[in-house]
């Protein structure tokens, strides 16, 4: 087995199980051959609607089956582990429902992709800026404001209904609305809703991700870096992420995300070993 003090881990990815653009043994050799000692799947669990980018629930069984090959094949090699990434919709579809607290899952992570629009509609809000902005007009007459707040409404029911262990992506909506409209996250109302969410997090006593899937692209986290001391005053253990669709990408902004948040304060940040979650300390040394 890998050292453990390298913190080269991954636990939010996905596959061509859901929206990927791998099969699950090609992310597990990649990982290998970047000397990760420990690596998780987190594909999109199924919503009670059909998309685009979403598991469907025929495919659960096979998705387990071949996780678990995957560790036996790999077994010594690297540690694997088997997770989904669960919207929270509402009271009846969220990370806490039944049919998903019953599958054999070694974490869960909750997160906020979909939002009812001014018609009720459920519509995805997670997009690139340039339909992001086009969503806003056409569902949400324009109010960036208003959609804000419901992302964070939204954020913080989640957070009171549970069924997971990570948070994920929180505050990914700052790079968008940003953009929509400059200066929104300098507002006194924003950070008020962001740090309230926060402290919501650290109380409940939820890991956090650092998400680095934009970080090569667009130069950004989620959550925003600016708040990374906020969230390590607060106590919030965190972890990092690159909520990779593709193979060669698990690694991306990993270690400019550990330097960020030694910067921030953290001299830990939290990985699965030995099927349990240790604190393991941020190495600075060259070996990242």
């Amino acid at each position: 087995m890998k050292p453990l003090h390298t913190n080269r881990t991954n636990y939010h990815s996905h596959s061509l199980f859901c929206d990927g653009r791998a099969d699950m043994r090609d992310f597990v050799r990649f990982a290998l051959s970047h000397r990760f000692s420990s690596y998780g799947f987190s594909g999109h669990a199924p919503l009670p609607f059909s998309t685009a980018w979403t598991m469907e629930w025929d495919r659960m069984d096979d998705y387990i089956s071949e996780f678990r090959r995957l560790r036996t094949l790999y077994r010594g090699q690297i540690e694997l582990y088997i997770g989904l990434e669960i919207d929270y919709l509402d009271a009846s579809h969220n990370p806490a429902s039944p049919q998903f607290a019953a599958l054999p899952l070694d974490y869960r992570i909750g997160s906020i992709h979909m939002l009812p629009d001014i018609d009720g509609h459920w519509i995805d809000v997670d997009l690139p800026y340039d339909k992001f902005s086009l969503m806003v007009n056409e569902h949400f007459g324009g109010d960036i404001e208003s959609l804000v707040r419901l992302y964070y409404k939204h954020s913080r029911q989640m957070l009171a209904a549970g069924g997971f262990n990570i948070v994920g992506h929180a505050d990914k909506i700052h790079y968008n609305a940003s953009s929509y409209r400059p200066q929104l996250t300098e507002s006194l109302w924003y950070d008020s809703l962001v740090r309230a969410y926060f402290e919501e997090i650290a109380a409940r006593g939820y890991q956090m991700e650092v998400n680095t899937k934009s970080y090569e692209e667009l130069g950004v986290f989620f959550p925003d870096e600016r708040y990374f001391s906020y969230i390590h005053a607060l106590g919030i253990p965190v972890q990092v992420n690159s909520d990779a669709h593709y193979p060669d990408r698990i690694d991306n902004g990993r270690r400019a995300a550990l330097e960020a948040l030694y910067q921030a304060g953290y001299r830990f940040v939290m990985e699965l070993h030995g099927g349990f979650w240790q604190p393991v300390p941020i190495s600075l040394n060259g070996r990242l």
